[in-house]
């Protein structure tokens, strides 16, 4: 396996664009190729995939584990010391609801952190290839491909009109 990256100017996007869909028409699908880019660049903008992300189940599953772990702190507290006050109850949930909140929001907090770093796919060890002329204006398409494809990924390149093309074994 290798990985290969076109470069397209960025005043060029088109021909980035029409790089994309020669290769799904290729057999590439959205999930074989990354669109990196140092300026912003609407979602879609060159027929790559939109993005499906579960962000949003990081914090619920935080807010129910920290809820759950406060209810089982303050209820095995009172239980493990049990003193009676006046008449009232051991297990009291008026008491219980401060720490239940703080349980709540903490566990959503740090989950919403780890949701973040997950779904951004940090730290990425397996990041493939990248030319730092991606920041200065270039547009760059990476692609994992086998050995006996590189020749016709790089001449699909070369006719979309990639300025540089680079592969890394």
């Amino acid at each position: 396996m290798a990985y290969m990256l076109g470069l397209f100017k960025e005043e060029d996007a088109e021909s980035a664009a029409n790089a994309t869909e020669a290769l799904e028409q290729a057999g590439y699908t959205n999930e074989n190729f990354d669109i990196l880019t140092g300026s912003p660049f609407p979602e879609g903008a060159f027929g790559e995939r939109e993005p499906r992300h579960k962000l949003y189940v990081f914090p619920f599953m935080g807010a129910l584990l920290g809820l759950s772990v406060a209810i089982l702190l303050t209820s095995a507290t009172q239980a493990a010391y049990p003193l009676i006050v006046g008449g009232k109850p051991i297990f009291s949930l008026p008491a219980m609801t401060i720490i239940a909140y703080e349980g709540t929001m903490l566990g959503a907090i740090l989950f919403t952190v780890l949701g973040i770093f997950f779904e951004s796919r940090l730290p990425n060890l397996n990041a493939g290839i990248y030319d730092p002329r991606i920041t200065e204006g270039y547009i760059g398409i990476t692609l994992k491909v086998d050995e006996d494809r590189i020749n016709s990924v790089e001449q699909l390149f070369q006719r979309s009109g990639a300025e540089d093309i680079i592969t890394q074994q």
